[in-house]
C-alpha cells in the first residue's frame, strides 16, 4: 500500500467528519505507477515461470503426445485438459505462453482454451484459499458449473474452428 494510501485511511479512520481528500496531478502520478509497480511484481513471477514452461513445451514435448491428449480425433480432449489444468496454478498471463506453445504442437483452440481457462478458474490452490469462506458443498457446485462452462466453451470453439 503506498504512503498516501496510508495517510487516508489513516486519515478516514481518526476523524468522524467527513473527509475532504484533494489530491494533486502530483500524487496521481505517484499512486499510478506505485500501483503499476506493485502489480507487475506480483505478475513478473508468474509470467516469466509460464514463459519457462511454454519454451520447455515447445522445445522438448513430443507433439505426438499432445495430438493424442488433445488432439482432433480424441472426443474426451476438452475434459482431459480441463482436468490436466486442475492441479496447476496460475493466473491469465502466465499461461498464454503455454497455450502458446501447445497451439504451435497442433492442439485445437478450443482444447487450449479450455486449458487455460481451467488452469486460471479451477486451479486447485485456489480451490484452498476458497474453503476459508465457502463451505464444500458449495465450492463442489462451483467447480461443477465453471467446469461444465469450460468444457462448453472448449467444445464450441472446436467445433467453428473446424
Amino acid at each position: 500500500m503506498t504512503t498516501l494510501a496510508l495517510r487516508r485511511a489513516y486519515a478516514i479512520h481518526s476523524s468522524a467528519r467527513p473527509l475532504d481528500v484533494r489530491l494533486t496531478p502530483e500524487d496521481r502520478v505517484r499512486d499510478a505507477w506505485a500501483s503499476t509497480r506493485d502489480i507487475v511484481r506480483r505478475v513478473l513471477p508468474y509470467l516469466v515461470a509460464g514463459i519457462a514452461v511454454g519454451a520447455f513445451i515447445h522445445g522438448f514435448v513430443p507433439a505426438d503426445l499432445i495430438a493424442t491428449i488433445g488432439g482432433t480425433d480424441n472426443p474426451l480432449a476438452v475434459p482431459a485438459l480441463v482436468a490436466l489444468g486442475v492441479p496447476l496454478y496460475s493466473n491469465a498471463a502466465g499461461t498464454i505462453p503455454i497455450v502458446e506453445a501447445l497451439l504451435g504442437k497442433g492442439l485445437p483452440i478450443g482444447s487450449g482454451l479450455a486449458f487455460m481457462m481451467a488452469v486460471t478458474a479451477l486451479s486447485l490452490p485456489e480451490m484452498i484459499i476458497l474453503r476459508r469462506v465457502m463451505k464444500p458443498r458449495l465450492i463442489a457446485v462451483f467447480v461443477a458449473i465453471v467446469a461444465s462452462g469450460i468444457v462448453a466453451v472448449g467444445y464450441l470453439f472446436n467445433f467453428l474452428a473446424a
